[in-house]
């Protein structure tokens, strides 16, 4: 949705229809990363990697405000986001390979 669309929003009630249908959206891409983080897990245990790969954590880091900035959205709060769910990622690839805290 581009902001003429979203300027064209009548009111609450199709305004956070919007929103609604955006969060279903967003859902089914973190379902989506959920698998992709799955088969990480299964091939980092065939190379022997552990889940936590700290270069990577910064990469993606650092990938997330650049595309915020590029989207033109804060990226402090891309940022924020991004290692929020990350942690919460390598915990998932954590109990996969059998890792323990």
């Amino acid at each position: 949705m581009n902001k003429a669309e979203i300027s064209a929003i009548p009111d609450m009630q199709a305004l956070r229809a919007a929103i609604d249908a955006l969060d279903l959206r967003l859902a089914g891409l973190l379902a989506e990363r959920t698998l992709l983080i799955d088969r990480a897990a299964q091939i980092k245990a065939g190379a022997g990697l552990l889940a936590r790969i700290d270069e990577r954590v910064e990469e993606v880091a650092g990938k997330a405000r650049r595309n915020a900035e590029a989207a033109g959205y804060d990226p402090d709060l891309a940022e924020a986001l991004w290692r929020l769910m990350m942690e919460h990622f390598i915990a998932q690839e954590a109990r996969h390979l059998g890792e323990h805290a």
